[in-house]
Parts: C-alpha cells; sequence; structure tokens
C-alpha cells in the first residue's frame, strides 16, 4: 500500500518494508531506526502502548489515549509519535449510511486500538460507550481513563467497533472465532453496525455473521487505508493518494 502510494508520487528513492520485532527488542529497534535512514514506522500490536512510552514527544490525541500506533523520527534525533487509528476510524464511520451521529457503541477489547476507538467515538459525540474484554480488570481500566463504561458481558448497541486480534488467525469454526469474542451468531444480530479493526484476504467470522443479518459493515482493510494514509502524509509532507493505496490493498487482498 505504502511502497503503490510512493510510486504514484515519483518517490522512487522510498521504500516501506516491514519489521518483525519481539516485545523485549522493541524500545532499542526503535531507538535506532532514524540513524538508519527511516522517517518513520507503523507501529502494531503489541507495540502501540510502548511506542509512546519511548517518544520524545507527542500529540494530544496520543497521551489520551495513552498508545501510539505511529513514529517519526526527526533529522535531530527526536521521535513524535502519533495515533492515526483514531481519526482513521472516524473517517471509515462516515462509510456506515444511516448510523445515528451520535450512536451507542460498545468497543470490544483493552489494548492499543481500543483505547483508539473509545477516545475517537468520545470526541465524535456517541452518547455512550461501552467495553468489553476478557479480562475484566483492562476494560475497568480503559473506562476509567478514558470515559467509557466497563460491561461484564458484550450488550446490545447500534456500533459494535472490534479491536481484538480474534479472527487475524482463522478459527476452526465460526461458532468458535464468535466465542472470543463473548458473542453467539445471534448476538452478532444486536449490532445494526459493525466495525473490525481485524484485516485479512476473507470477512472475519465476525463480519461474516453481521453481514448474514444485513448490518451495516466496514473491514479492516478500509481502516487500514484510512489510518495508513495519514501516517504517510506526516512522514512524506504530501498528500496520501488514497484511492492508490486502496487500489494496492484490494490487489493483495485478491492475491491472497
Amino acid at each position: 500500500m505504502h511502497n503503490a502510494a510512493l510510486r504514484a508520487l515519483g518517490m522512487d528513492d522510498w521504500r516501506y518494508q516491514a519489521l518483525p520485532v519481539p516485545e523485549e527488542l522493541f524500545a532499542e529497534t526503535a531507538r535506532a531506526l532514524g540513524a538508519a535512514g527511516f522517517a518513520g514506522v507503523n507501529v502494531t500490536i503489541p507495540h502501540k502502548q510502548a511506542a509512546l512510552v519511548l517518544a520524545d514527544r507527542a500529540s494530544e490525541a496520543a497521551r489520551a489515549i495513552g498508545a501510539a500506533n505511529t513514529l517519526t523520527f526527526s533529522p535531530d534525533g527526536m521521535i513524535a509519535a502519533e495515533n492515526t487509528d483514531a481519526p482513521g476510524l472516524i473517517a471509515v464511520l462516515g462509510q456506515l449510511a444511516g448510523l445515528p451521529t451520535q450512536p451507542s457503541a460498545l468497543v470490544l477489547g483493552a489494548g492499543g486500538s481500543a483505547r483508539a476507538a473509545v477516545w475517537a467515538l468520545g470526541e465524535a459525540g456517541a452518547r455512550e460507550v461501552s467495553v468489553w474484554n476478557r479480562t475484566p480488570e483492562r476494560a475497568t481500566t480503559l473506562a476509567r481513563e478514558l470515559g467509557g463504561r466497563a460491561v461484564s458481558a458484550p450488550e446490545p448497541a447500534e456500533l459494535l467497533v472490534n479491536c481484538t486480534s480474534v479472527g487475524l488467525e482463522r478459527s476452526a469454526s465460526e461458532t468458535e472465532g464468535l466465542n472470543h469474542l463473548g458473542l453467539t451468531f445471534d448476538q452478532v444480530g444486536e449490532y445494526p453496525y459493525v466495525v473490525d479493526f481485524v484485516y485479512r484476504s476473507d470477512p472475519t467470522a465476525l463480519l461474516a455473521a453481521a453481514r448474514a443479518h444485513g448490518a451495516g459493515t466496514v473491514d479492516g482493510l478500509e481502516l487500514l487505508v484510512a489510518q495508513g494514509a495519514l501516517s504517510f502524509e506526516l512522514w512524506t509532507g504530501r498528500e496520501a493518494p488514497r484511492d492508490v493505496m486502496r487500489r494496492a490493498v484490494k490487489a493483495d487482498d485478491d492475491s491472497a
């Protein structure tokens, strides 16, 4: 996606690459990247909170959320943290025709993406944001810090946002995949709009069930493009060619 955008803008001396990094080496690796020629990095599970901690400065949104998914390296060695998950989520919600302007929402998860979602929904005026996590204490902490309401089990809402990694790896069955989210197939029908942060080549069990119930859905690929375009603009100072990025994602999706 990013490489397609760079080619489209004629930025032939730039390239984007994957860097798998274990948790215990994250801080050491990230601090060395600027000197190695990197303009910035996207940060994904499980490093988003650690990324904020190691940064020299952070945006107001990243500080409020308590997690960063984008780091930018300055020539002077400074590391700046940003969270593009939050505005990316708000952008894709505009694709859900008929979604109330102040919906009730349930967020699944309590990690960096969930923190971004709860903060973004609050900033966007959601009238209620509930949080469920398999570890209740983490949901309680997130809700206390960001203004949501922790729940002991998933409750009906107008909007469901999955911020867990469930679905990233395929389950043996749809039922198993939904059970990891505390849901059954019938319960998914209680959410007229569903957003899944997980991106992969075929629908997750959650999205498949939501679509079977006729819900409006947004998949993780759209979220990937939305937040990735914002990161691209931070690093390059150029307007991201979003259509090019989306086509690249879809082409990769179709070939998977």
